[in-house]
């Protein structure tokens, strides 16, 4: 029969195509955070070696990603995606809470949904670092987009009377700053705390960055 056959479109052990795409995706994906997270790391990581640990070959994988780049970006955006999404739901649950409380409980949320699985810190905090021009704009990108988040509740806390109004943006890049530097160096090791005690520094300096600066008595 002459012509090019097209990929099959039809159902195959009760899932569709497409079905059967978005599984093999999530087995690329999650065999990467076991061997970026937890195993060699990206730099050492093969697509023969990533295909093995997913089960499936490399053609597979060239069907579903270009470089292992493309996958490392993928678990960057995913890993977060997840405390984004802890983020709004906790932001969601103290929306009438005090400032203090509201700040605490929405900063847990993200260092809980970053810290449970020691793999996505290192996904967030050390793989990505220095890979590429374009993993460092994607990188930069999310920063921004979490400065963002936190001169939003900054300019909430404003118009309820809890913050001084002012551009809190230098001091919110600052505090993202912190947050990148002090759970890097902690996953390293190179910090002698506890995740806990960690999460209540990161939380006071939050604060910090929110609550209005003390104006001297005269």
């Amino acid at each position: 029969m002459a012509g090019r056959l097209s990929a099959p479109s039809g159902r195959y052990a009760g899932k569709s195509a497409e079905e059967r795409k978005a599984e093999r995706r999530r087995r690329f994906l999650d065999a990467a955070l076991e061997l970026f997270g937890a195993g060699p790391g990206y730099r050492s990581t093969t697509v023969a070696a990533l295909s093995e640990a997913a089960g499936l070959s490399t053609r597979q994988f060239y069907e579903e990603f270009r470089t292992l780049e493309d996958v490392l970006a993928a678990l960057h955006l995913q890993v977060n995606d997840w405390a984004e999404a802890a983020v709004v739901a906790a932001a969601a649950g103290t929306a009438d809470a005090p400032l203090a409380e509201r700040a605490a409980a929405i900063f847990r949320a993200y260092a809980a949904a970053v810290t449970r699985d020691p793999r996505r810190i290192r996904i967030a905090f050390v793989e990505i670092i220095g890979v590429s021009p374009r993993l460092e704009e994607q990188r930069l990108a999310r920063r921004a987009r979490w400065v963002d988040l936190i001169c939003a509740e900054a300019d909430a806390a404003v118009a309820r009377g809890e913050a001084a109004p002012r551009d809190h943006r230098l001091a919110a890049t600052g505090f993202i700053g912190s947050v990148n530097g002090l759970l890097h160096d902690w996953n390293a090791g190179w910090v002698e705390a506890t995740l806990d005690e960690v999460v209540d520094e990161l939380v006071r300096q939050l604060l910090a960055v929110l609550r209005p600066p003390e104006t001297p008595s005269g």
